[in-house]
């Protein structure tokens, strides 16, 4: 059986933030990340997991290399393609939810499909079928304020999802939650990943990143790869 397409390929990507003096935030690498794989990133406060994140979610573009998202060399983009990319392929949850307080989860979950430009009519369908996915059905209308935080979470991912990204860039997604709602968020993760959605987690919790097929360990900018699965 061939191997399943990339949808991360960096080649030699680094990143040096301008001084003075220059500022290596994250040391030229290679990396490879297919369809359906689950993978986890690590490493200390400080260590460039957050430029990783930023590069490949294409909210920072490398100043060493070549990237290539579902096999678009996105150093060949102008800005507003970059962006249009990253909201049709690219899928983001975040430790601290980033939800719309006085907008109800499904409106929140609508705010994804800003760069659908087709089936404007189906949006608020599509958006209520993201939520039921993720076991939050009967609270499409409620409030991020009248929810728990796990719910507000999986509100989060279903944002995430509904737009039928290529990729799920997470980071620290159990951060805020007590263990027992983390668990439930992480068994989610799990079911996504069974259903073949490809997962990249960033965390500092060695439970969640033992999780993944593969774990990616960033230290002092230098990127290396060890398998957990």
């Amino acid at each position: 059986m061939s191997p399943a397409a990339p949808v991360i390929e960096f080649s030699g990507v680094g990143l040096t933030y301008p001084g003075p003096p220059p500022v290596p935030a994250l040391q030229p690498c290679d990396l490879t990340i297919r369809r359906g794989e689950y993978v986890t990133v690590v490493g200390p406060s400080g260590s460039g997991k957050s430029t990783f994140l930023n590069i490949a979610g294409l909210l920072d573009a490398p100043t060493r290399g070549r990237y290539l998202l579902d096999g678009i060399d996105t150093g060949q983009l102008a800005d507003a393609d970059r962006t249009a990319l990253r909201g049709r392929r690219i899928g983001f949850v975040f430790q601290s939810f980033h939800l719309l307080p006085h907008r109800s989860a499904t409106e929140n979950v609508l705010l994804a499909m800003v760069y659908n430009t087709r089936d404007r009519a189906g949006r608020a369908e599509r958006a209520r079928e993201a939520l039921a996915r993720v076991g939050l059905g009967h609270r499409a209308d409620a409030l991020p304020t009248r929810l728990s935080g796990g719910e507000r979470q999986r509100v989060a991912i279903a944002r995430a999802l509904v737009a039928r990204p290529s990729l799920l860039l997470c980071d620290e997604p159990t951060g805020n939650l007590d263990t027992a709602t983390a668990g439930s968020v992480l068994a989610l993760l799990d079911e996504l990943h069974r259903d073949g959605m490809t997962l990249v987690v960033i965390t500092h919790d060695p439970g969640v990143a033992a999780r993944g097929e593969r774990t990616v360990a960033i230290r002092d900018g230098v990127l290396t790869e060890r398998v957990t699965a």
